[in-house]
């Protein structure tokens, strides 16, 4: 009888992994991952390595919310405390990310082993769930679990914690199971009950003045693209999207009217004034006050489709209610609606009017001025952005500018910060983005307090040759939190920063870098940047105002500010 050929644990890991259509990983390298990162390396992997492990988990969620697959990082034992941020921001993007951590030998655990944290519970209170792998023929096990859990219901990330030992254990391959790809089963529609979507329909057809609003979860599918566009072909109803669902219909189509936030696009503040608000996997949070008036009428009807069931009649009751994949639901929506005669509603064209009104007061703020305004740089830049090409965006008033001025045309190309609001993300998002668009121009805009962040991801850029163009438009403060404190308390307090000189760290890291101080020298700036045939910086100076979010974030704080002072008189 021949003998039965042994595997080590890594060589399982790169098997279960390919298995589940994973071929990138972002990583930092250290030693307890050593031998799988060996491995998977021979077995023709991309490793992105970075220089922050937070940037690596960063990359994994970009990749996995542009490309739909499951994203990968993977880092080592200290490594995964620094990778903590970047799981607190996947869960608020939703992403299918798969941290894998290695750690000292299990044998060792609890004795004080080197480097030892408590890497399970750190993990477990900021993804969808973590696991310690204590046994190399439970791998394939572990991994299917972890990549069902990262995809089911609303998305998220998932951790494993991989001990060293574990990784090298040699184990029988008859007694190894590998199951069949966890993902594909995750990713199928799942459908409303008949009668649910007929009277979703039946609600949208009786309205005057219906909205829909899309969230991440409209976009988890493939089909979501056409699925939604054919919805609001039929219906006619006007559209606005959020995260994710970003150019799953473009900003131009007739029916849809860009990003939804009322404080960045006039015609998202009309859902106050809307009878039926269709939400396509868009929680009932603090972005619409949590569903009361006036955000939405006290007297309007909703239908909400979600992932999660318990989100659907969150902090408002909801008129129908459909717990499943929005895709899917929709799609038979679509089915119920053709059966209806739909019309052009009066209510569309307050929506174009909204939006021109919208398009004259930009045109109004974008000229040339020293220093020049955001708008202008925004609006210098969108000229050498085609439809195709991708634009991402950290915090800030100056990207809240780009939000507002730059449309999203094509899905997975448009990519800004999730509710949660962390810093840093942009340039890692960006990274991936140039990965899974290799011949699209991407263009990162960040404003100077975001970049000291993640700047030296440059030096990730250079290395693997991923050419992205960052824009920085810096007015030497943390802009927001600066004006809210001049304007509340009369004063700042630890928000002033320096004019530096960001180009000269991206010079110095290998890339194109120019400094711009004046409105006139920034298109020929950029040019230059976008030629340059390896990753640039443009480092703007830019005025200190304060974009209409940012204005509305100010006279709130002013009148708590207020009222607080006078409730203690």
């Amino acid at each position: 009888m021949s003998a039965q050929r042994r595997m080590s644990g890594s060589e399982i890991i790169a098997r279960a992994l390919r298995q589940e259509g994973v071929a990138d990983v972002f990583a930092l390298a250290g030693d307890h991952v050593l031998p799988v990162m060996n491995t998977m390396a021979e077995q023709d992997f991309r490793f992105w390595d970075t220089r922050h492990e937070q940037a690596a988990v960063h990359m994994a969620d970009a990749w996995a919310r542009i490309t739909g697959q499951m994203g990968v990082s993977m880092v080592t034992t200290p490594g995964h405390a620094n990778a903590l941020p970047g799981l607190v921001h996947a869960m608020h993007t939703e992403a299918p990310v798969l941290h894998i951590s290695g750690s000292d030998k299990l044998s060792n655990y609890d004795r004080g082993m080197m480097q030892e944290i408590d890497q399970v519970a750190m993990a477990k209170a900021v993804t969808k769930g973590a696991w310690l792998v204590h046994d190399a023929r439970r791998i394939p096990n572990y991994i299917a679990l972890a990549v069902r859990a990262a995809f089911a219901g609303r998305r998220g990330p998932v951790s494993l914690t991989i001990p060293i030992d574990v990784q090298e254990q040699l184990v029988d391959e008859r007694d190894v199971r590998f199951q069949a790809p966890a993902v594909a089963s995750a990713r199928r529609p799942v459908g409303a009950m008949p009668e649910q979507a007929r009277a979703a329909v039946r609600l949208l057809h009786g309205a005057k003045q219906p909205i829909v609003i899309a969230a991440s979860p409209a976009a988890y599918h493939e089909s979501a693209t056409p699925v939604l566009a054919a919805f609001i072909e039929t219906t006619r109803l006007p559209l606005l999207t959020e995260g994710s669902a970003r150019g799953v219909v473009p900003d131009d189509h007739p029916y849809c009217f860009g990003f939804f936030d009322a404080t960045l696009n006039r015609a998202a503040s009309l859902l106050r004034e809307a009878d039926v608000v269709l939400l396509l996997g868009k929680k009932i949070d603090y972005t619409i006050a949590y569903g009361q008036p006036p955000a939405i009428a006290a007297g309007a009807k909703i239908i909400q489709i979600d992932p999660s069931a318990t989100e659907i009649g969150k902090n408002r009751d909801v008129e129908v209610g459909i717990a499943g994949d929005v895709a899917g639901v929709v799609e038979q929506m679509t089915a119920e609606a053709r059966s209806l005669a739909w019309h052009d509603l009066p209510w569309l064209a307050r929506f174009r009017a909204e939006r021109a009104a919208q398009e004259e007061w930009v045109a109004s703020k974008a000229i040339p001025e020293s220093p020049a305004h955001p708008l202008f740089v925004h609006q210098t830049v969108g000229k050498f952005i085609g439809r195709d090409d991708v634009v991402v965006f950290d915090g800030g008033d100056y990207c809240h500018f780009g939000k507002l001025y730059h449309a999203s045309l094509r899905r997975g190309k448009w990519w800004a910060l999730p509710h949660l609001g962390m810093l840093g993300s942009a340039i890692p998002t960006a990274l991936a983005a140039q990965i899974a668009f290799p011949k699209a121009r991407v263009a990162m805009m960040t404003g100077d307090g975001a970049f000291g962040f993640n700047g030296m991801e440059f030096d990730t850029a250079v290395r693997h040759r991923l050419h992205i163009v960052g824009v920085v438009g810096n007015d030497s403060a943390w802009g927001i939190d600066r004006r809210i404190q001049v304007t509340a308390y009369g004063h700042a307090v630890a928000t002033d920063l320096l004019p530096t000189r960001y180009d000269k760290i991206v010079e110095g890291l290998g890339g194109h870098a120019e400094h711009v101080d004046s409105p006139e020298l920034l298109e020929s700036a950029l040019r230059r940047a976008f030629d340059a045939g390896k990753p640039a910086l443009v480092n703007v100076a830019i005025q200190g105002v304060a974009s209409p979010r940012g204005e509305r974030a100010i006279a709130r704080r002013k009148a708590e500010v207020e009222e607080a002072a006078h409730g203690h008189r």
